[in-house]
Order: C-alpha cells, then structure tokens, then sequence
C-alpha cells in the first residue's frame, strides 16, 4: 500500500474510532465524514445539548501534498498523538490550527 493509502487508512480508522465514542450529555450524534477524492476526513457533531443546537465539526484532517494538515482538532488530548501512535512520521503532520510563525516550535512539520 503507498504512503497516501496508508494515511487515508489511518485518518478514517482513528476518527471512526472517536466518532463512536457516546456523549454523557446532550442529544447528539458524531458523523465520520470521508471524503477520499478531496482527502478530506471529519467528525461533525449534530443535535441538540438542552435547548442549545448543536452543529460543528470537532476534528478536521486533510490530506495536502502528502503530509497530513490537522485543520481542527477538538479532541481533548489532540489528535495528533493517535497519528503519531499509528505509525504516522511527525515530519508529515501539519498542526494547520496553528499560526504559521508558530508551528516551527511544535515539533511538528510546518507545511
């Protein structure tokens, strides 16, 4: 399997293992979005917390030029160590919610 298979693997397999994750409040739901041929992977959460509806996407992973661009992560430990413990190379993980000037620090690729 090539290295971009490989990543499309893991990005679907790790969010689908979070959007299975039930809540302890609220009535909603996580969605697992895939999209392969824009290489673009969500978990959008949907329904309602009380009175309060609930509609936003809590990670969002996209596949740019080979290296994985974490553009939303809303998992409280991140979801980049998941990545890295999948196998994914930190050179090939962008933290695209950081400001440019920023992620030189992170360890992580800067894009």
């Amino acid at each position: 399997m090539d290295k971009l298979a490989n990543y499309r693997e893991i990005m679907e397999k790790v969010l689908t293992e979070y959007g299975a994750i039930p809540y302890s409040h609220g009535d909603f739901i996580s969605k697992v979005i895939v999209d392969r041929n824009c290489n673009n992977f969500l978990i959008m959460n949907i329904g309602w917390d009380g009175r309060k509806r609930v509609h936003g996407c809590l990670v969002h992973l996209e596949l740019i030029d080979g290296k994985i661009w974490i553009q939303r992560d809303g998992i409280e430990y991140g979801i980049g160590q998941d990545l890295l413990d999948s196998g994914i190379p930190k050179e090939d993980i962008v933290l695209a919610f950081h400001n440019p000037d920023i992620r030189k620090y992170t360890g992580f690729a800067v894009g």
